[in-house]
């Protein structure tokens, strides 16, 4: 008797076989891709660490300047030290104990700078329960407002938010009850924006205005001449102009305010409550490129005497 033909047998085994191998690459796929996944979150993850870490370093450096230039004590200026900003540099220049031989693996470069806060107009000192100087806070702001071409009104919407916001926060710490809707008080310029301003309207605002913890006056050896404009009622941008480069030939700046109302004559009136000569914030801005990623983070200082603490640290975007 003849046996029937295998071929449907054969062809069974082999697509049985065809099936096993599928099965085989595909879960061995999945555990590459698991395998990759995971190298590639730790990775990332060993990447945040090191950066976290260098731009903490950075911070803690320019703290040390900055108690470093108060045993020097006096006035501050932008012709010391600390307000020359650090360019791009590479971290294995640094890392490496070969001078010849910078390869340590780590392809970071770092940069950053440190900058007057009271060269800015102080948010905060709209603040205020007092009428009479609201009001002349207020006019200050509305001058640096006009200077920056901002639409009108937007000096009244801010310093009426900052009151409201402050009287609010005032009640809350009293225990009392805050009525709905009142603003939210803001710690950051670009906070501002839950008032209402508009993206353009904050970018031209930002680089010249900051909010710091308690009411201050404007450093005249640090601030731009729309700030000087501003806070000093009466001068005009040729008078600001000659304060800015006045203070440029001197080693510290103006150390008192009666040097530059003396270069200024009997024009205008210098008043110690809008503007002096020393500073106790600084923002402190490091820049980390580290591979394919770039990391800037801002941070708020605080001197006072030789102790430099942080206020607060934010990352922003590039």
């Amino acid at each position: 008797m003849r046996r029937p033909p295998r071929r449907p047998q054969r062809g069974a085994a082999l697509l049985l076989a065809m099936v096993i191998v599928t099965l085989v690459a595909t879960l061995a796929a999945g555990m590459v891709w698991q395998q990759w996944r995971a190298i590639e979150v730790e990775t990332a993850e060993r990447a945040r660490v090191q950066s976290s870490w260098l731009l903490d370093g950075a911070l803690d450096w320019a703290r040390l300047i900055l108690r470093e230039d108060a045993r020097e004590g006096g006035s501050d200026a932008l012709t010391e030290p600390w307000a020359t900003g650090l360019a791009e540099i590479r971290l294995s220049t640094f890392l490496s104990t070969d001078k010849d031989n910078t390869d340590t693996g780590i392809d970071a470069f770092l940069s950053g700078d440190i900058a007057d806060a009271q060269a800015r107009y102080n948010l905060q000192n709209l603040a205020t329960d007092d009428s009479k100087m609201y009001q002349a806070e207020l006019a200050i702001f509305s001058r640096l407002c006009d200077l920056l071409g901002l639409p009108a009104g937007v000096a009244t919407q801010i310093g009426e938010a900052m009151q409201a916001a402050s009287d609010a926060q005032d009640l809350a710490d009293e225990g009392q009850k805050v009525q709905a809707g009142a603003p939210v008080q803001v710690q950051r310029v670009a906070q501002l924006r839950w008032l209402g301003l508009d993206q353009t309207t904050l970018a031209k605002l930002e680089p010249y205005v900051v909010i710091l913890p308690q009411r201050t006056p404007v450093n005249i050896n640090t601030a731009p001449p729309e700030v000087l404009m501003a806070a000093i009622d009466g001068l005009d941008r040729a008078s600001a102009q000659r304060l800015v480069q006045q203070r440029q030939t001197l080693k510290k700046g103006f150390d008192q305010i009666s040097a530059a109302q003396s270069l200024l004559g009997g024009k205008v009136k210098l008043s110690a409550q809008n503007v002096g000569t020393v500073s106790g914030y600084f923002l402190v801005t490091g820049q980390l490129r580290y591979e394919d990623s770039v990391l800037r983070e801002v941070s708020l200082v605080q001197r006072r005497g030789l102790n430099v603490r942080v206020l607060w640290r934010e990352r922003v975007p590039v």
